[in-house]
């Protein structure tokens, strides 16, 4: 009886090796996808990215963000700008040692950046800028051989430039600028070939890259050489007085490190704060002792509606996060929608600055753009109450959404905007200067309508003369050439932020697609490449309908002017307004240059 028995249970493991164990395997995530789950979870908080990202899957390839090789379904591209994304990035990273690009830019994520990347032999392009990365910058990074583009400025790095960066012989982009960068530049290698602006906006850093003497090779204090400021067209230095030159410098200097500890802070709190329990802060604020500030009779209700309204909120109430908070939607009995942005006090030094801008947006009542309608005044925070826009961003519009938008309404929206942005340089008293024109910052009203939003980093020209200020902020891929070198930001900076705003609207592409910074390029970078070669119509999306061929050269036109490298060839957006309306909007052929000639 012993032996019939031992061959039944030999029969049940010999099926459960045939037929349950493969069919596991079949159903398991990749590593690749493993490495990727563990990314998802370090991350604390996005703007909904990664919720498609499903352990049940069988490899990442249809996740969003990432790209796999057809034939090996290794993943290659691993690309979430501008996703809100906050937390740590994880070491797992480094077991995609087929990957190509990492382009995590423009979001929220603290802490080191992972020796492991050192593992990923195959990357071609690292964008990490944009974040609110600590530490050191791992030596790891040498062993990236392939590397050609490493972006990593405006973080909170410390230490020094490893020497082993001086390894990367196929390195043509690199930028560590806006940091907090210390010592001595290796001067070895592939490091030789970068110019002061790859390192501008760091503190304490020599070497011959920024024509700076270190203490070490001379013996006294560091020395610096005054810059030399290229003419813009024949390429000779202009004339100006060194004192002037280096306290502009400073200044700009100093603007660019206060705003990067004050992000680094506010990262910092923003995860402490909104990421885990928002919507209790937000009853703790308003039961406190708030008051309700309403500006020119604009809210309609009584401050205790108001407060009793704002206890209910909760998380099912968020509808985003900006730079500064949490944003909700504030629907009131009678049927008004409004949106509320809650940015929490922190000292009084930010608190002047959240005045400010609170009276800037109150006193200002324009069509094209968001109108802040009054706040709640409580110990620990502000609850600012807008218009709500119900069709939300032009970002999501154009990139996130699966509804594709027409020629006639791209047309309308970038009119929208020039005319806001126009209004802010040219009718406000005083003006100003927006500082972060980006298609997040555009809203949409019902009607697909512009409205130009976000005035926080927005400051007055105080200076009637010189109309410039020097705190550096703003979005990188936006961003004017000079002023992510000097810091300085004018109206033709806003100008140049417009213009790329407008290629991303004709093309449906970001600023920074992974389809052109694989190779180095920008969105302008791309159109520059595109126009040598006169193929600049393939700059539009594909999937817009309705393109008509003689708005369509007006407008890249327009564009081309307003992207120029040269501040002063920059057209003013009153300008850009004109052009719009009589050549954009109601073309005349005549006036175009033959768009089927060769």
């Amino acid at each position: 009886m012993g032996i019939p028995l031992m061959k039944c249970q030999g029969s049940m493991l010999l099926f459960i090796l045939l037929f349950c164990i493969p069919m596991r395997k079949g159903n398991a995530i990749s590593s690749d996808g493993e490495a990727l789950l563990s990314f998802k979870t370090a991350t604390v908080s996005s703007d909904g990215v990664l919720l498609q990202w499903r352990p049940e899957d069988p490899d990442p390839c249809g996740w969003k963000g990432v790209t796999c090789d057809a034939k090996s379904k290794r993943v290659i591209y691993l690309s979430l700008p501008y996703h809100r994304l906050s937390g740590s990035i994880s070491a797992e990273i480094g077991k995609l040692n087929h990957l190509k690009l990492l382009a995590l830019h423009n979001n929220n994520f603290y802490g080191a950046i992972p020796s492991e990347l050192g593992n990923c032999t195959d990357l071609r392009a690292l964008y990490l800028q944009g974040n609110y990365l600590s530490g050191s910058i791992p030596s790891e990074l040498g062993d990236l051989s392939n590397l050609e583009s490493l972006d990593i400025s405006s973080n909170s790095l410390s230490g020094s430039v490893p020497p082993s960066l001086g390894n990367l012989s196929k390195l043509s982009l690199f930028n560590v600028s806006t940091n907090f960068l210390v010592g001595h530049i290796p001067s070895e290698g592939a490091l030789s070939n970068f110019t002061e602006k790859s390192f501008v906006g760091n503190r304490d850093l020599c070497g011959v890259q920024i024509n700076v003497t270190c203490e070490d090779e001379v013996g006294g204090p560091s020395t610096k050489s005054p810059p030399s400021i290229s003419d813009n067209q024949g390429g000779k230095k202009k004339s100006g007085r060194y004192s002037t030159r280096l306290l502009i410098s400073a200044l700009a200097t100093v603007g660019a490190l206060l705003l990067v500890a004050l992000m680094c802070f506010w990262g910092c709190f923003l995860y402490k704060k909104f990421g885990k329990n928002d919507s209790s802060g937000l009853a703790m604020d308003v039961s406190g002792g708030a008051s309700i500030v309403m500006f020119h009779g604009d809210l309609p209700y009584s401050s205790k509606d108001i407060i009793k309204k704002l206890e209910t909120l909760n998380d099912e109430h968020i509808i985003g996060a900006g730079g500064f908070g949490t944003v909700y939607k504030l629907a009131m009995d009678d049927g008004n929608v409004f949106a509320l942005k809650r940015i929490v006090k922190t000292n009084e030094g930010l608190d002047r600055f959240f005045e400010r801008e609170l009276e800037i947006l109150g006193s200002i009542k324009h069509r094209y753009l968001v109108n802040l309608r009054g706040y709640c005044n409580s110990p620990s925070s502000k609850l600012l109450i807008y218009d709500f826009l119900p069709s939300g961003s032009l970002d999501e519009a154009l990139h996130e959404r699966a509804e594709q938008l027409d020629w006639d309404t791209r047309l309308n929206i970038i009119m929208g905007a020039a005319k806001g942005l126009a209004y802010l340089h040219h009718d406000c008293s005083p003006r100003i200067i927006h500082r972060d024109i980006k298609s997040s910052n555009i809203l949409l009203d019902g009607n697909l309508e512009a409205r130009v939003s976000d005035f926080g980093l927005a400051k007055l020209l105080e200076d009637e003369e010189s109309h410039i200020t020097t705190i550096v902020a703003g979005t990188f891929g936006y961003l004017a050439p000079e002023y992510m070198q000097s810091g300085r930001a004018t109206e033709k900076t806003d100008v140049y932020s417009f213009g790329v705003l407008v290629l991303e609207v004709l093309s449906g592409k970001r600023p920074t697609d992974a389809s052109f910074i694989e190779k180095g390029l920008n969105i302008v970078g791309w159109l520059n490449f595109l126009v040598v070669e006169s193929r600049q119509k393939e700059i539009v999306d594909p999937h817009c309908e309705g393109v008509q061929a003689e708005s369509l050269d007006s407008l890249l036109s327009v564009a081309i002017q307003c992207v120029s490298s040269i501040p002063e060839d920059r057209p003013t957006m009153h300008r850009v307004v004109q052009l719009l309306e009589s050549e954009v909007m109601t073309p005349c052929p005549s006036d175009f240059y033959d768009s089927n000639s060769d």
